[in-house]
Parts: C-alpha cells; sequence; structure tokens
C-alpha cells in the first residue's frame, strides 16, 4: 500500500471511531421507545404546567371554539428542529398539521415552517410550548451547524459535539445531531467518562490516577460506548494513551475494532494541546486514541483549537445556553 493510501486508510478509521463514539443520534426519534417517552414526558409537563386548569384569558374572551388556522413562521435564517415533537404533540389533540419544512432543513426569513388546523381552544393552548420547543431545539441546531462551519473551514476532521450540559436532555442532543453535530454521551449509563473528580478518588497524581483509571475501566468496555479519561496535563495525556495501548494489544480485538478510546483535554490552550498532541503522535501513541477539547472554547477560539488537530471540540454552551431561534405563528 502507498504512504497516500496507507494515510488514507488510517484517516477513514479513525474517522468511523469518532463517529461509533460521539455521534449517536441517529437513534433519537421518535420511533424509538426510549427516545418517545423521555420527550413525550417532558412535553406533557411543559403543556400541563403552562395550561394549568384552563386558558383563562381565553375564557374572559369568551373565544368560540370554532376551527381556525394558524401558521408557524421563521423570522430569521437558520436550522429548524422540533418539528417532529410538535407535530405529534398536535396530532394528540386532533389537529391536522401540514408541515413545510422538515428537521434539519435550513430555513431563511419569511419561510412557511408548518400549517396547523384546529380548534381555536386548542391553537392557543399550544401556541407557547410548541413555539418554545421549536425556537430552542432550532436555535441549538443552528448554532452548531455555524459552529462546525467555523471548525471545518481550519480543519475538515475535527467535529463539534455537546456535552451533558442539556437541560432538555436527548431533546437538546437531537437538536445538536440535526444541526450535524455529535451527541457524545447520552447519559451517565451511556459511557465510561473519567473525570478529574473521579481521578481524585484513585490517586494524588494525575498522570498515576489516569493509569490506574484505564485499567480499572477496561474490562467494562463492552458495555461502553467508549472509554475517555479527562486530563488537564502532558503527563497524564501520555500515561493514559500509553494504557490505552497495553490494554489494546492485550485484547484479542482487531486493531481499531474494540472500545474507542479517548482523551479530553480540559481546559488547555492551544498550544499546550497541540503539544501535546505531538508528544503522542511522536511516541506512537496517537493512533491508539481520539483526542477532545473542552473547556472555555467559544466562536471567537474554536478556529484555533480546530488548528491543533484535535479530534472533536465539545461545548456545553451549544445546549446550556443556546440562543433561540426567532419564529412566530400567526392566526
Amino acid at each position: 500500500m502507498s504512504q497516500p493510501a496507507a494515510q488514507t486508510a488510517v484517516y477513514s478509521l479513525r474517522q468511523e471511531r469518532l463517529r461509533r463514539a460521539l455521534f449517536r443520534g441517529h437513534g433519537l426519534h421518535l420511533e424509538n421507545p426510549e427516545y418517545f417517552n423521555f420527550a413525550r414526558s417532558l412535553l406533557n409537563e411543559l403543556l400541563d404546567s403552562d395550561v394549568g386548569s384552563g386558558d383563562l384569558t381565553v375564557s374572559a374572551l369568551q373565544v368560540t371554539d370554532g376551527h381556525a388556522t394558524a401558521k408557524i413562521l421563521a423570522k430569521e435564517s437558520g436550522v429548524i428542529a422540533g418539528v417532529a415533537e410538535f407535530t405529534w404533540l398536535l396530532n394528540r389533540c386532533d389537529m391536522e398539521v401540514k408541515v413545510h419544512k422538515q428537521d434539519g432543513e435550513p430555513i431563511e426569513a419569511g419561510d412557511l415552517v408548518l400549517e396547523i388546523e384546529g380548534r381555536r381552544s386548542d391553537l392557543l393552548a399550544h401556541e407557547r410550548t410548541g413555539l418554545n420547543l421549536l425556537q430552542r431545539l432550532s436555535g441549538i441546531a443552528t448554532a452548531t451547524r455555524n459552529l462546525q462551519g467555523l471548525v471545518h473551514r481550519q480543519n475538515p476532521e475535527t467535529h463539534v459535539v455537546a456535552t451533558r450540559k442539556t437541560p432538555w436532555g436527548l431533546l437538546d442532543k437531537r437538536a445538536v445531531h440535526l444541526g450535524g453535530g455529535g451527541t457524545h454521551r447520552l447519559g451517565l449509563w451511556d459511557a465510561i467518562l473519567i473525570k478529574n473528580n473521579h481521578l481524585a478518588l484513585l490517586a494524588n497524581r494525575e498522570e498515576e490516577a489516569a493509569r490506574l483509571a484505564v485499567e480499572r475501566a477496561w474490562p467494562a468496555r463492552k458495555s461502553a460506548a467508549f472509554i475517555e479519561v479527562e486530563v488537564r496535563g502532558d503527563e497524564a495525556a501520555l500515561a493514559a494513551a500509553e494504557e490505552f495501548r497495553r490494554m489494546q494489544e492485550s485484547s484479542d480485538e482487531e486493531p481499531g475494532a474494540g472500545c474507542p478510546c479517548l482523551l479530553l483535554l480540559d481546559n488547555m490552550p492551544p498550544a499546550k494541546i497541540s503539544a501535546t498532541i505531538a508528544s503522542l503522535r511522536s511516541q506512537g501513541l496517537l493512533d491508539h486514541v481520539l483526542t477532545e477539547a473542552s473547556g472555555n472554547i467559544s466562536d471567537t477560539n474554536i478556529e484555533q483549537y480546530a488548528a491543533c488537530g484535535v479530534d472533536a471540540i465539545s461545548m456545553g454552551a451549544l445546549t446550556h445556553s443556546a440562543r433561540a431561534l426567532d419564529l412566530c405563528e400567526r392566526l
């Protein structure tokens, strides 16, 4: 195999491992019972807490309960998300929905997203919950796509992924997926992510704790989407990677076919991350681990992190402080 062909094969294997570990949004849809149950519970709670014993304004105005039509319109460009969940909520109350923009599609200001027909009281009762849903998820999807564009401008091999800072849980994760980003962990049950608080329980020195953590976690790998260790220094990163290599070489799994192994390079400036990746490469360890940058990353510095050559950049801001996309409902 020629050198370019070998490099292409290594790149493809690395991307496959990354997708397997951090990109699992394909299962977040309403046909998935686990996702459906989560979405149903959250949406029911949001709607019930808003409506309560009834819409006092509608009652006071004595609005007759005839049929009416409402439109959901975009007031700015972005990526639409939350359509499937809102449609389910409306259909449950016998409202008819005509979808003009599907989840994950780009929208422009003035675009018609949905047309809804039903009883006036039902349209008004679902308006705020529905818009909150669409605006939040669309804001997350839009931010994800925009940040991914910035990252790929510097490095097409680096990808934006979410964290567990998700007030709306799996709905937020689905929105990131619709924007083209990675889901990362879906929950504590999903993968092994050994963070600094875990390491502090194992040993005083970070490199010693990281090595011990990998050794202890390895037997549980078949129950995990991936194993990841958070490190804050070069020595700990090398220690964890060395232990990952040792475990991989002692197993009977095909190279690259087993549980993906990751290093979370936490709160490191770009220069330090670049130096750590260079150290991993020079010691023949980089092919045994994927790398993720996290901590104090924003749209103003994300391109610097992408230029470091990390495989993934995780951002809590994607979901914990996403700006809602501007949409409106008109009767």
